[in-house]
């Protein structure tokens, strides 16, 4: 590993986003801040992110304020830019709230074959996606609201498949909310 890299592969979470088709869907509130069985939406990813034992960035609506229309691509370069030192990144939305340790572990893990890795559940593209550090380049570059595409169509990705539901549900709507609400609860045996 080249000297100055932290060893472990950084969370980069990316909580700077509108939010619009969630108030679109009648929400009066933005989608990070709502509650899910007591805590906040965000609250639920950090506490995943927490326990995996991986260093972590948290990319907030001021981060990104300079720019006039940022878009999940813009918080992408930021937060790769704020973690500079990291040997690789895992990018994940915070309005995941299923999201579990051990996927983002099995991600971390599958970036030691693979520049780019992605899971999958049940067929469904999912997150966090993983980028090693030969990827940092471009993951700067990125800019708008298409994300990472253009650096995934650099690369062969590793495909990883998990049984995790929380990479794919985000709570973009607030019948979404109600479905992650239901699903955490029976995960917690209520």
């Amino acid at each position: 590993m080249p000297q100055g890299l932290t060893p472990l592969p950084t969370v980069i979470v990316l909580a700077a986003g509108r939010g619009e088709r969630f108030k679109a869907s009648g929400a009066t509130q933005d989608k990070l801040n709502a509650l899910l069985c007591g805590q906040r939406v965000r609250d639920h990813v950090l506490a995943a992110v927490q326990a995996s034992g991986l260093p972590f960035h948290v990319v907030e609506r001021e981060h990104t304020a300079h720019l006039e229309a940022p878009g999940m691509g813009d918080s992408i370069a930021c937060g790769v830019a704020a973690t500079s030192q990291a040997s690789a990144w895992l990018v994940l939305p915070a309005d995941l709230p299923l999201i579990q340790a051990d996927t983002l572990l099995s991600v971390a893990a599958a970036l030691q074959r693979h520049a780019v890795v992605v899971p999958f559940y049940e067929g469904q593209q999912g997150h966090p996606v993983g980028f090693d550090a030969s990827c940092g380049p471009a993951l700067l570059q990125l800019k708008g609201d298409q994300g990472a595409r253009a650096v995934l169509a650099q690369h062969t990705v590793g495909r990883l498949d998990v049984p995790d539901e929380g990479s794919v549900l985000d709570v973009d709507t607030q019948e979404a909310l109600a479905m992650a609400h239901t699903r955490l609860q029976n995960r917690q045996g209520f």
